[in-house]
């Protein structure tokens, strides 16, 4: 796969920056678990309908595997697991005690009514249930799931076991045993990591310009996070296109007005009384790409920047939201012409953190307030960005491999002390040593 065997992993894999075990490569390169599973759904018109689910569990080597669900029609079982084996390397990069896992189920989920994505939701737990668990596989939300179809699911499997067992699913609905922080996280850990990058660089936020691709749930708590804390949001765009002004743009304004109006084409500001309709430039999301720019953020879907868009782009650096929005031969571009790429597996890791924050705090039946919450988060993702950052540094290497990299030697050095190859042959070679001066008792 091109999303595994590249983006980073290549140097490691060719053992330029570790000394990897060949049981450790082996055992790597394929999941430990790949399920597909058939969901038969009753529609609200009577029709019968069957769905196709997957869950992989690529690696538990350091802890239960964690990852979301997604629902979405081009859902394969190759895409679901390479997305496993980045959530394997998302957990160790934060030094989360988890594995990786992800699912996912074909369907376009804004073709089916609430009740029917009710049933599609409940049928998929109970598909699946066998295979998950609070100390086996922990889902979470992901593409076109959310916290409700969360509580449906955890609800769903709390009946097939008959035990309230809130911490087999995270990104669950508040008041069903949810994290306070975890709506937003995806996007304030992106912005821990983007603000740990300037200050190491010396930038001015308020002098540094940002455009978002993907004005969803993480672009747009991050849009509206990093704009409180002083970024300039120069371009917004969503899938049916985008806004741009040189002056700045408010994101909880505009997303107030795009959830009114299905668009990001006005504004409506209002003071007092008194409101002003602001009318902006629009532009596309191919346009939004090559904005010059300081910061390019990256919060829609695989592959937005390819070999053939990559010689454009004019961004000082790419931040990473979305899970592998740039492609190995654009990243090699990208990499040759000197722009860095603050890489998914780091920035858009806060999501999991809270989850697992959740998952602490539902097996504990002790709850924190979003302050705390945010604070752990930080501290977490501080810690691990400026250890990416140095250690690219001092190996002089980009930082997706310097990511993947420290996301390798905390999942290999789990595996090694279980025993390696070279554990084993050194263990014989004593026996061999030791075989002629050894006494028997009859």
């Amino acid at each position: 796969r091109d999303s595994v065997a590249s983006r980073g992993l290549g140097d490691v894999y060719k053992r330029q920056h570790i000394n990897l075990s060949d049981d450790i490569l082996l055992r790597m390169q394929q999941p430990k678990l790949a399920l597909t599973v058939s969901i038969p759904v009753r529609m609200d018109d009577g029709d019968l309908r069957v769905f196709t689910g997957y869950r992989v569990q690529f690696d538990d080597t350091r802890g239960p595997t964690k990852g979301g669900i997604r629902y979405h029609p081009s859902v394969t079982l190759d895409e679901v697991t390479s997305l496993s084996f980045w959530m394997t390397i998302k957990c160790a990069v934060m030094g989360l005690p988890f594995g990786g896992a992800k699912g996912g189920i074909v369907v376009n989920p804004k073709e089916l009514s609430r009740l029917e994505l009710e049933r599609l939701s409940r049928g998929y737990i109970r598909a699946i249930a066998d295979v998950i668990g609070p100390k086996r596989d922990i889902p979470a939300p992901d593409v076109y799931t959310n916290a409700t179809i969360m509580g449906w699911m955890a609800n769903e499997y709390a009946q097939i076991m008959r035990e309230q067992l809130p911490g087999v699913i995270t990104g669950k609905p508040v008041h069903l045993g949810g994290s306070l922080g975890r709506e937003a996280a995806t996007g304030q850990g992106a912005l821990y990591a983007l603000q740990q990058w300037v200050a190491r660089n010396q930038l001015d936020p308020g002098q540094t310009t940002v455009a978002v691709q993907g004005f969803g749930n993480a672009g747009y708590h991050f849009a509206r996070l990093a704009h409180l804390a002083g970024f300039r949001i120069v371009a917004l765009s969503d899938s049916q296109g985008g806004i741009y002004s040189a002056a700045g743009l408010e994101p909880e304004l505009i997303m107030q007005h795009k959830r009114t109006r299905r668009e990001l084409k006005a504004i409506l500001y209002c003071d007092s009384s008194v409101c002003e309709e602001a009318r902006y430039d629009t532009l596309s999301n191919a346009d939004l790409l090559e904005l010059d720019v300081d910061v390019l953020v990256l919060a829609a879907l695989e592959n937005q920047i390819t070999e053939q868009n990559a010689a454009q782009i004019q961004a000082r650096q790419l931040l990473e939201i979305a899970n592998g929005p740039v492609d190995s031969r654009a990243d090699a571009i990208l990499s040759e012409r000197g722009i860095p790429v603050l890489p998914d597996v780091m920035v858009n890791a806060g999501g999991v953190t809270v989850s697992y924050f959740e998952w602490v705090q539902n097996r504990a039946g002790f709850y924190w307030d979003e302050d705390e919450v945010n604070g752990r988060l930080k501290t977490i993702m501080d810690r691990e960005a400026r250890y990416i950052f140095e250690l690219a540094d001092d190996k002089q290497i980009n930082l997706r491999t310097a990511a993947y990299l420290h996301g390798i030697e905390r999942i290999s050095g789990a595996m090694i002390e279980h025993g390696t190859r070279e554990y084993f042959q050194q263990h014989l070679s004593l026996i061999h040593i030791s075989e002629p001066t050894r006494r028997y008792a009859i």
